[in-house]
């Protein structure tokens, strides 16, 4: 069958609705990258037709739509075809503005993923995603990709190609050593903006969501923070889903007017896909002009973390996370899931009702507005498992769940579900565990 030709998309040009400008403060005239709007004494804007490209940042963000694309009638004919194409919908009849959308959308394609990393040492969540964003790329037959930024980092380039890209952008200078929202975000934009990927996903860290915020505002588009899920539906559209309303429900997200599709996800969430050495991949190299005079934030000094023993262990980390919940009574009783977990070699975890009880420090939070864990070994004592707690830790190798209430949630994402009292039943574990070494026994996670 011969190829369907290509047909090119009209750009159209911005004007102003009559009546409908609110003197917002120039906000059109800002976000033009052409310089193409002035404002007249009434802070209304004056499109020059001759500069304007058809980019649209005006019209979107405009807070009053007193902006639109205008297209003649041959360019609302193209605009209508290729809309048609897109939706595979040829008999429906689409409006100016849905033909335009789908239009703008259908030149966006690849699944991006940011690397983070500090000092040139990635952060695992960027591995987990690319693993995520291979399934999203494959269902939409289209091209995995990262994104590294950063100074002497082509050496993350390659890992990329182990975790699953195919391609690399990298934009690798002395002014992106260390992490500032300022050159980072230019930097992605200027690389969004060149090769318009359809989705981007970065990693929920303090580094990501700083990052992505940024990314999407400037780029005019959709962010869903902390996502523990993506798929796409049968139209292409990335479908986020993550917790609602204080994590009583879960809530999926599209969005369908504007590109790149953004998401965060948290580390752990999702799984490690297996590293394979022997990928190879493209390095497209890439540079932005910008000085480090231009930037406002300097960087002056690192001072690195000092805290000792289990303060500083992260969560996300551990194999082994023994976690207590409202049922544990007071922080004192908190001492014997310690001793389990020194027994394991695990840390001990908490739920959010432990924290705003003061009993244990936040960093300790096991759930959605705490920590995401995918340890081998997930103990939960005395917690009753609202979907909060349990966004945060249904991702563990193995559930071991000690509750008095035999129809708490927890049970339901249990591997194993012990019914009792936790005052009795964590001391006999300890106790049965230091007779297996008295006897020479190894014991690991695997025989509790």
């Amino acid at each position: 069958m011969e190829e369907e030709k290509k047909i090119k998309k009209p750009r159209g040009i911005a004007r102003l609705i009559p009546d409908k400008c609110i003197a917002c403060g120039a906000r059109c005239q800002a976000s033009c990258p052409k310089d193409a709007i002035e404002m007249n004494d009434k802070g209304e804007p004056i499109i020059n037709v001759e500069k304007c490209i058809g980019c649209r940042k005006c019209v979107k963000v405009c807070p009053a739509d007193a902006l639109e694309m205008y297209y003649t009638p041959e360019e609302q004919r193209i605009l209508a075809e290729i809309a048609a194409r897109a939706k595979g919908t040829a008999d429906k009849e689409l409006s100016i503005d849905e033909a335009a959308t789908l239009a703008e959308i259908k030149e966006y394609r690849g699944v991006w993923v940011f690397v983070e990393h500090t000092g040139g040492e990635p952060a695992v969540v960027s591995w987990e995603l690319l693993g995520a964003g291979a399934a999203l790329a494959m269902t939409l037959d289209v091209e995995l990709c990262s994104v590294v930024i950063g100074d002497k980092v082509e050496g993350l380039c390659q890992e990329s190609f182990a975790y699953g890209a195919s391609r690399v952008y990298l934009i690798d200078d002395p002014v992106f050593h260390h992490y500032r929202t300022e050159p980072y975000y230019k930097a992605v934009c200027y690389l969004a903006d060149k090769y318009k990927p359809e989705i981007i996903l970065v990693g929920a860290t303090g580094l990501g969501r700083d990052l992505a915020g940024a990314v999407a505002t400037k780029l005019s588009t959709g962010l869903t923070a902390d996502c523990t899920g993506l798929a796409t539906d049968d139209r292409g559209f990335l479908l986020q889903t993550r917790p609602a309303f204080g994590g009583n429900i879960m809530a999926t997200i599209l969005t369908e007017r504007t590109r790149p599709q953004m998401a965060t996800v948290r580390p752990h969430v999702m799984p490690l896909p297996e590293r394979d050495a022997s990928r190879k991949g493209e390095i497209v190299r890439e540079s932005i002009q910008l000085s480090e005079e231009a930037i406002a934030t300097k960087v002056l000094q690192v001072i690195e973390d000092i805290r000792k023993g289990w303060e500083c262990i992260d969560l996300g980390e551990a194999e082994v996370i023994v976690s207590g919940g409202r049922g544990m009574g007071s922080w004192e009783n908190f001492v014997m899931l310690q001793k389990l977990a020194d027994e394991l070699n695990g840390v001990v975890g908490c739920s959010r009702a432990v924290v705003e009880a003061g009993w244990m420090p936040a960093e300790r939070q096991v759930g959605q507005t705490g920590k995401t864990v995918r340890p081998k070994l997930y103990i939960a004592c005395g917690i009753s498992g609202a979907i909060q707690h349990l966004v945060g830790m249904q991702g563990s190798d193995i559930i071991i769940a000690i509750n008095q209430d035999r129809k708490a949630p927890i049970f339901e994402v249990a591997t194993y579900g012990i019914v009792g009292d936790v005052f009795q039943i964590v001391p006999a574990i300890i106790n049965r565990i230091k007779e297996l070494r008295a006897r020479g026994q190894v014991v690991t996670y695997k025989d509790v």
